[in-house]
């Protein structure tokens, strides 16, 4: 037994050699998606945005209201996400364009109790008569980013982003900031018809 340990002990000492040991780095996945190309979602709807060729199955459904409402779908099977729209029509009554708003706001609040913190970021186009909100939840949460744009007279258009996989921030995050620049990018793009 002696003579095993004391083996075990002289082939432990010269298998190290005079080598220094440097840790490796920790790896990072390096997830790369296609460049952006955007074109007009051409779907006959009372306003017009454009969206991403990545967005591959859009669906979009006229919605039981006592308003004219309508629920899009931007599908983009390749991230396993989806953006979620929601366009209600504005009724001449200030009441009607007060709960859309408030709403949409109290949607993005309920994100507190799991979001690590919700910076919002103001949209403003007056020329195309365009104002909203976009809400970047980060943490572990289901909807990591949300908007809203309106006319504040006619029209009320809120989005959701939402993945099909276990709420992860870190796992989820490449994806999240790629779709939040198409959410961007509708924002920039919508017109009122």
């Amino acid at each position: 037994m002696k003579y095993l340990f004391l083996l075990l002990l002289v082939v432990f000492c010269f298998s190290c050699g005079n080598e220094d040991y440097t840790p490796k780095p920790k790896a990072e996945l390096r997830l790369e998606y296609p460049r952006a190309k955007y074109v007009d979602a051409n779907l006959e709807l009372p306003f017009a945005f454009e969206k991403n060729l990545l967005a591959t199955k859009v669906v979009s459904k006229e919605l039981k209201s006592p308003t004219k409402s309508f629920g899009i779908n931007l599908e983009y099977p390749a991230l396993k996400g989806t953006i979620f729209l929601t366009y209600k029509a504005i009724e001449k009554d200030e009441k009607n364009f007060k709960a859309f708003l408030r709403d949409a706001q109290k949607f993005t609040l309920e994100h507190t109790k799991k979001a690590d913190e919700i910076p919002a970021y103001p949209f403003e186009d007056s020329k195309r008569k365009v104002y909203g909100m976009l809400s970047e939840v980060k943490g572990n949460v289901a909807s990591p980013a949300q908007f809203y744009v309106t006319d504040s007279l006619n029209h009320f258009l809120t989005g959701s982003l939402y993945f099909h996989a276990k709420p992860n921030y870190d796992s989820i995050l490449p994806a999240a900031n790629y779709l939040q620049k198409d959410i961007k990018r509708i924002m920039e793009t919508i017109t009122w018809k």
